[in-house]
């Protein structure tokens, strides 16, 4: 009896993930989300006809153009609380030009891809200052965050594109 208690232990014990497997897992996840946002963002930005990038929804808005400098910059600015060594892209904000803009936004997921895999099990977790919006945040949120404001502003793209006649691809059957 004592010995298969033991067994018993020893096998849970080797079942059990460690952090180091758990923060594999975290990581892998966080670029394939990080890299899922970059491809859909950038093929609804292509959808877009250039013609349309200064379209806004209401005269108060952001033009489409704005909408996707706006991902790139705050890409930019939020990442670079994660302090890494990856060197972060110049984004000009006064970019009209379709392939400009897209580049830049690409550019910033490119950043963060950079970013993302200079990470280790302890640096995910570790709290550092970034804004007033975040306050104290883990590079793991700042990271999640980003993604989420990146969805935020798609749906936005998304109604710019359809008032427009456009189908996001996402949306699109064969």
């Amino acid at each position: 009896m004592r010995s298969a208690v033991i067994i018993a232990g020893l096998a849970l014990l080797g079942s059990a993930p460690s952090s180091y497997a758990q923060s594999e897992t975290l990581n892998r996840e966080l670029l394939n989300d990080w890299r899922d946002m970059k491809q859909t963002l950038v093929r609804l930005a292509n959808a877009m006809p250039e013609d349309k990038y200064d379209f806004k929804s209401t005269p108060a808005q952001r033009d489409f153009a704005q909408q996707v400098l706006h991902i790139a910059t705050a890409n930019v600015i939020n990442l670079n609380f994660l302090r890494g060594k990856a060197m972060p892209p110049a984004v000009n904000r006064s970019a009209r030009a379709k392939a400009e803009v897209i580049k830049a936004m690409s550019d910033s997921f490119d950043y963060g891809e950079a970013l993302i895999e200079e990470q280790t099990a302890q640096s995910l977790f570790e709290i550092m200052q970034t804004n007033q919006f975040l306050g104290p945040s883990s590079r793991a949120r700042v990271i999640y965050f980003l993604i989420g404001h990146s969805w935020d502003i798609y749906g936005q793209m998304v109604v710019y594109l359809r008032l427009n006649g456009g189908v996001p691809p996402a949306s699109q059957r064969p």
